[in-house]
């Protein structure tokens, strides 16, 4: 369990929505004190896992427009990620991606975030809400059979925007544009007494 505590930093290559391979990506440079998430998928060209990065890529611009980036880890190289952008969807790839894809073949990358499968050596489907200071704020970890819903990912960081504007915490169930909760005693009564059927 990462959450409060800060990311872990890595270098790696990755490939940019561009096409280009940069050997040394670094995590701290990229996202430079702005909200991130990071992702992790098994492996290319397996069965889940397309259908998540094209999940994540359909909803680029929602995470753009918060001011959010993304990074996509795997244990596959580069030139992997390379071939299976440059397969159309409906032939099994997933096409240009608008978010720097990463190699962790040596597989630093999973460990240290404590996501590496137990036998099969791949990562488990982890994702990890990293806020402006660098603190990690969410995260969820899915066996290899259960695709995320990215929309949830992008609920919480919604969350975190308004609690970090307002001072209010989010209520089960919370949504944008919702009411929040006073973290206080009264502040519980009285949300409780106008939302208990949001609930």
């Amino acid at each position: 369990m990462l959450i409060a505590h800060k990311f872990h930093d890595f270098t790696a290559p990755a490939i940019f929505p561009n096409g280009k391979i940069i050997q040394d990506f670094n995590l701290s440079n990229y996202i430079k004190n702005k909200t991130a998430v990071l992702f992790f998928w098994p492996m290319n060209f397996t069965f889940v896992c397309p259908s998540e990065l094209i999940a994540f890529n359909k909803r680029y611009n929602e995470f753009k427009n918060r001011n959010v980036n993304i990074i996509g880890v795997s244990i596959d190289t580069v030139y992997s990620h390379q071939t299976w952008q440059s397969i159309e969807i409906q032939k099994g790839g997933i096409g240009p991606v608008k978010y720097p894809m990463v190699s962790d073949i040596k597989r630093d990358i999973i460990q240290s975030y404590h996501v590496e499968h137990p036998h099969l050596g791949v990562a488990l489907r982890a994702s990890f809400l990293i806020d402006k200071d660098g603190i990690i704020r969410h995260q969820i970890v899915n066996d290899l059979p259960l695709g995320r819903d990215i929309d949830e990912i992008i609920r919480v960081i919604d969350a975190l925007s308004f609690h970090e504007t307002h001072g209010h915490v989010c209520p089960a169930q919370w949504r944008k544009n919702k009411s929040g909760m006073i973290p206080s005693k009264n502040g519980v009564s009285e949300y409780l007494s106008k939302h208990l059927n949001d609930l």
